[in-house]
């Protein structure tokens, strides 16, 4: 055992030395990505190791003049360049686009023992461990030419903020342990006012998956907020887990809250399907048990639903490691709607519906896939698009910006929040780029 620790130490102090490593006495996926697709994902029996697969994109900054790839009929070229870790991205109404430059805060209780030290190793060599700027930069192209060119720092003092969700004259920011409100007025490039505390949300020294996002109920009523677990699968104890691993409804007259669907292990990406009232979300499913395992997903959200984590996977499929075990609640778990790929990191969603990207963009989601570290050979490391009929996904995913891995394999950037410009462009957060890629039809 001890020398297999050490062996894991030398992997991780490789990973640091900006070496990249192929696997780490780990495993190999037996499937195409392609079958961790879809309604009908192919889920194979888990293959945990001792020292799970290390497969992480070290980086590599963006050459000059390089970027991602578009798809056949699209276009990228960069709305905005040398931010700090853009991280999420929100269009107001006269089309200025706010972005999050955020990080992980201290969390010093995620970090500690082995499992801990080899996280954070493995985080700060994908770039992933600066220190938050914890503010919102707001963008402006004053001349319509798909370009920023101006920049503000519209909203400072944060605590690592996230998701943002504009109601009326109010803006609401989801810091990493509480949703916070000011007001704000069209055209405005700097808010002096101080933030309001609207309710708190789990954050604390141990705070594993730290955002938050928020998307406003389509009355306007009501906020959504995406909080993720506080652990893989359950192995800090049921009780670390309070709140967490959930989507909350915070009514916004009252103050109230309530959780709207609970066992998502890590939902981030939000969106409504347009026209109705039908909740999408993205959500991180667990690590640890194959290169095979567990399919990342998106899914409608019911209203009382519970989707399985820790104690089981696509519905009934059990985690063994989760413990005690609750088969009460593996009886209930509601099976996704579609599977987006292992270890994918499938981070931001929005629906296609404003996008003026042509008809095979018409009705559908753009998925932001972060990418993977837990699978060899790697997955995500761009941006998907899944079409729909009405309410359902109704087709396989088509890829609509790749390129991120250069050809040696170092992450260039990776895409996170994704979002559709007033001018019907897709705009695509790039937090290890730190750019926002603009992707429109030629």
């Amino acid at each position: 055992m001890r020398i297999l620790k050490w062996i894991g130490i030398l992997v991780v102090l490789l990973i640091a030395a900006g070496a990249v490593v192929i696997y780490t006495a780990g495993d190999t996926a037996t499937l195409p990505q392609e079958a961790g697709y879809g309604a009908n994902p192919t889920l194979p029996a888990p293959h945990p190791t001792f020292i799970p697969t290390i497969n992480f994109a070290g980086t590599a900054p963006w050459t000059s003049g390089a970027m991602p790839k578009p798809a056949e009929g699209l276009k990228v070229e960069a709305f905005a360049t040398q931010l700090d870790h853009p991280r999420w991205l929100y269009v107001l109404p006269n089309g200025d686009v706010l972005v999050a430059e955020t990080n992980s805060p201290p969390h010093p209780d995620d970090e500690k023992g082995f499992r801990g030290f080899v996280a954070g190793v493995i985080m700060g060599s994908a770039g992933a461990k600066s220190t938050s700027p914890n503010k919102i930069v707001l963008l402006r192209d004053s001349d319509n030419d798909g370009v920023a060119d101006k920049a503000f720092d519209f909203l400072t003092g944060l605590n690592s903020p996230f998701g943002m969700a504009l109601i009326g004259d109010t803006l609401y920011v989801a810091n990493t342990d509480g949703i916070v409100k000011v007001p704000y007025h069209a055209g405005d490039t700097h808010i002096t006012a101080m933030p309001v505390k609207v309710v708190d949300l789990p954050g604390g020294t141990l705070n594993h998956h730290w955002t938050k996002n928020i998307v406003a109920s389509p009355d306007g009523t009501k906020l959504y907020a995406s909080v993720g677990s506080n652990s893989n699968a359950g192995e800090n104890g049921i009780d670390k887990e309070e709140g967490r691993a959930a989507i909350w409804e915070i009514d916004l007259a009252t103050g109230k809250h309530r959780i709207f669907a609970s066992g998502i292990r890590n939902p981030v990406g939000m969106d409504f399907v347009p026209g109705t009232n039908t909740l999408w979300t993205a959500v991180n499913e667990r690590d640890e048990i194959g290169s095979d395992l567990v399919p990342d997903y998106m899914t409608s959200v019911r209203d009382g639903g519970f989707y399985g984590w820790p104690y089981s996977y696509f519905g009934q499929h059990v985690d063994v490691r989760a413990q005690p075990q609750r088969p009460d609640l593996v009886a209930k778990a509601l099976v996704p709607d579609y599977a987006l790929g292992a270890h994918t990191a499938s981070l931001g969603l929005t629906f296609s519906d404003k996008a003026q990207l042509g008809p095979a963009y018409a009705h559908g989601v753009f998925v932001g896939q972060h990418g993977s570290w837990n699978r060899n050979p790697r997955a995500g490391y761009r941006v998907i698009f899944v079409p729909f009929t009405g309410d359902k996904p109704s087709g396989p995913p088509r890829e609509v910006l790749t390129g991120f891995l250069n050809a040696d394999g170092k992450a260039q950037g990776r895409p996170v929040g994704v979002v559709i410009a007033k001018d019907g462009a897709l705009l695509v957060a790039d937090d290890v780029g730190n750019t926002v890629w603009r992707v429109s039809a030629k």
